[in-house]
């Protein structure tokens, strides 16, 4: 009894001093209200962190690139870009590659050799190594060679088949490893060929045929790395190490490249997210990727292709070159480069040469002062007016009809492009619309007027010219006869057939441009004599070199700005990830 009672008499102290003690917190209380005496410090608890701690993985390299958009075929006009160079590098076999110097130099990971072994026919032996395989182990062999040479030379939209057109035939020996490739006619530029290789076997009877192929990824890989997942959604394609490369293999397991802008590159970059951004900026974009200091390395790399206004004579409205000469007089260079660039780095690379890029050795204007970069309404109306276009309530028209554009963007990004030569066709008084066909590079799509987007840069001088301005007829093994016209002043175009994206064709420029393919006369010769021709025809007209940005943290290695036009994935088999 006693124990209990004791018990009881605790309980009741301690409830006692219980009340005491909040009798006297709320008198303290109290007394704070009445008086200036600032209030006890509170005990705070640190607050966990939103942003997670991240193991750095030795193995692992992310890229913060502009977009993982569009089609990956480096073949086809309309897939260029950054990032389908950028793939083609690490994941296709080539015969030939450009070195530092911008040189082509066989590659021996894939070749053990290629060389003319007979003048009369001409005649090209490449022997592949008997090691070379994709990565399901199908041997790389002439079936590849044969897949790219039937569709390169058929195909419309295609870049570079002028090449392929002088070919006659392709036979192999050894199992495919040993192909023999007879040209119709000596061809100088035969190591422009037989670049980007493709797994033949997968894609030769693909659903959706050559249009289609590597819409949406790589079916296998002669690379050392291999395409593991392409997701647009989240904007990320991840590359994993080749295990069945055959020769030595690359340091890093894996390359993620991850879809952002400046801001979101220079944020990740800060908490070690990204090691690398390759991407085009514009003025804002460039000055906070240079608020990163010291902690990284940043290079202009640039790009594969020169923004261009293409003026498609194969259009009823732009038949004439009055009307073409015309549209280039109302157009604003500087207005469509700033818009195009957005002030940055690309817009120091102006492109005032028809063929060769800002940024190739030697580079210079070859733009006739008579070849306007600013507005000349005076000169665009004196056209109009030639071509018989009258002015009618500040729109003008043809027998009542209004003269109506149709512009189309090359590629998705040149939509506000597009839409700023619209802006400025209406203040001159010409209407338009912009479209995004599937693809607008097909020559043989008449609705298009104006095609707005990239065409490749550099490479062999005179397949580049033939790629642009050349014709396709009976003279060219391979092709499909198309009718072709004798040559005729700039004034009216000849007989257009689906040859180039302009689906242009003077048979007078065509005789001189296959002198330069077959090294009748030197190519630079060519381009000297009819260049001029060209830029008075107005068919196309260049205004940058796109360009993109490298940006390389501390803790990467064997990261460069790579060959010409090849760019930094060139070199991704020497990159290396400090720990």
């Amino acid at each position: 009894m006693r124990r209990v009672v004791a018990r009881r008499g605790a309980a009741r102290r301690r409830a006692g001093a219980a009340v005491k003690a909040a009798a006297a917190a709320v008198a303290v209380v109290a007394v704070a209200g009445c008086t200036n005496a600032p209030p006890p410090p509170l005990v705070t608890t640190e607050i966990a962190r939103t942003e997670t701690s991240r193991v750095v993985d030795p193995g692992e390299v992310v890229v913060g690139v502009g977009s993982v958009d569009g089609g990956l075929n480096p073949h086809k006009l309309s897939d260029q870009s950054t990032l389908t160079t950028s793939l083609a590098q690490v994941l296709l076999p080539s015969v030939f590659r450009t070195g530092p110097d911008g040189v082509r130099r066989l590659d021996r990971t894939v070749m053990v050799s290629a060389e003319v072994t007979t003048a009369e026919p001409y005649v090209v032996t490449y022997r592949v190594r008997q090691e070379a395989a994709w990565s399901d182990s199908a041997p790389i062999a002439a079936e590849d060679f044969v897949y790219l040479w039937e569709q390169l030379r058929e195909s419309p939209g295609s870049v570079d088949g002028a090449g392929y057109r002088l070919i006659e035939n392709i036979s192999a020996r050894e199992g495919g490893k040993v192909v023999e490739v007879t040209f119709a006619q000596p061809y100088p530029g035969w190591r422009s060929l037989f670049s980007d290789l493709l797994p033949a076997h997968l894609l030769k009877d693909s659903p959706g045929g050559w249009g289609g192929a590597l819409a949406d990824g790589y079916p296998a890989s002669g690379g050392p790395y291999s395409l593991r997942q392409l997701d647009r959604d989240r904007g990320e394609v991840v590359l994993e190490r080749n295990d069945r490369y055959w020769t030595e293999p690359v340091a890093l397991d894996r390359i993620v490249l991850r879809r952002t802008d400046a801001a979101g590159l220079v944020g990740a970059l800060r908490t070690g997210h990204t090691q690398l951004g390759l991407l085009p900026v514009d003025a804002e974009g460039e000055a906070l990727v240079d608020g990163l200091g010291a902690e990284v390395v940043t290079t202009p790399v640039p790009g594969s292709t020169v923004a261009t206004v293409l003026l498609r004579p194969v259009s009823e409205a732009m038949r004439q070159s009055a009307v073409r000469r015309a549209v280039v007089a109302v157009l604003d260079r500087a207005e469509l480069v700033e818009v195009g660039t957005g002030g940055g780095p690309a817009g120091q690379l102006l492109a005032d040469a028809l063929i060769t890029p800002p940024s190739a050795p030697g580079y210079r204007a070859t733009r006739p002062s008579d070849v306007p970069v600013k507005p000349d309404p005076a000169l665009a109306r004196q056209l109009l007016t030639s071509a018989g276009y009258t002015e009618e309530s500040g729109m003008w028209e043809r027998a009542g009809t209004p003269l109506n554009l149709t512009i189309a963007a090359g590629r998705e990004d040149y939509t506000d492009l597009a839409a700023e030569v619209q802006r400025q066709l209406s203040v001159a008084g010409i209407q338009s619309r912009v479209l995004t066909p599937a693809d607008p590079y097909d020559p043989d799509q008449e609705t298009v007027d104006l095609l707005v987007g990239p065409l490749p840069a550099g490479g062999d001088l005179a397949v580049a010219l033939a790629g642009r301005f050349g014709c396709a007829g009976e003279a060219e093994a391979g092709a499909t006869p198309t009718p072709t016209t004798s040559s005729t002043p700039p004034g009216d175009t000849p007989e257009p057939v689906a040859a180039n994206p302009l689906g242009y064709c003077d048979k007078g420029v065509d005789e001189s441009v296959k002198a330069a393919l077959t090294g009748a006369t030197p190519a630079a010769e060519v381009l000297a004599s009819v260049e001029p021709r060209l830029w008075q025809a107005a068919l196309v007209y260049p205004l940058y070199q796109e360009s993109s940005q490298l940006v390389v943290h501390r803790s990467v290695t064997g990261v460069a700005a790579g060959p010409p036009l090849a760019g930094p994935f060139a070199l991704a088999d020497e990159w290396k990830r400090q720990s």
